[in-house]
């Protein structure tokens, strides 16, 4: 009876072994992949780089599309300096009028499932560590109503979008050639960096 419970127990362990080998495992500053087989196990290490900063960026504004109140456009980060980074997570964004005033802002973060769903794909999906190299490029969307909201008869236009990675951060600056005029007081969806 015992040499029997020892090779279930033998056998369990091995199962488990064996299935824990197949998973991804994230921790710390590196994620590993192992790779198994019955026979031979495989770990390959690949560290994940510094987190980014705004000034490590030059960004461009893509002009979007609209409808039925609600319009859409998108912001590509193309990592100017030297080195790797890492982006993960929502761009923290500053937006600012003609003169450089600041204009107030509501941020809304929206991954899957979210209130609203953005033209490309990718902009719906959960966040995902974006790794990048010099030159290499990330993209984040937006979307925001320009139909006044309560008490408002206009809403303000920003022309300069700063894009912050990280609260208090440096800053990039994106000029918007037409302006964005998020009403409900500056409100913005705001997809994760893809």
């Amino acid at each position: 009876m015992r040499r029997g419970l020892k090779s279930i127990l033998i056998f369990v362990a091995f199962a488990a072994i064996y299935t824990l080998s197949r998973h991804a495992v994230i921790g710390g500053n590196s994620t590993t992949t192992t790779q198994g087989s019955a026979l031979t196990t495989t770990t390959i290490s690949v560290p994940a780089g510094p987190a980014c900063e705004g000034s490590d960026f030059r960004g461009a504004f893509n002009q979007g599309q609209g409808a039925a109140g609600t319009i859409s456009s998108s912001i590509t980060l193309t990592k100017s300096t030297a080195g790797n980074c890492t982006l993960n997570g929502w761009p923290l964004l500053i937006l600012q009028d003609k003169t450089g005033s600041i204009l107030k802002s509501t941020l809304v973060d929206v991954s899957t499932n979210g209130p609203i769903q953005f033209p490309d794909s990718k902009a719906n999906e959960a966040p995902k560590d974006v790794n990048l190299t010099q030159n290499s490029k990330s993209t984040f969307s937006f979307a925001y109503s320009d139909v006044p909201a309560g008490s408002q008869k206009s809403c303000p236009v920003a022309y300069v979008i700063g894009v912050q990675i990280q609260k208090g951060g440096s800053v990039t600056s994106v000029n918007s050639t037409y302006g964005i005029g998020p009403c409900n007081n500056g409100q913005l969806w705001v997809s994760p960096f893809y």
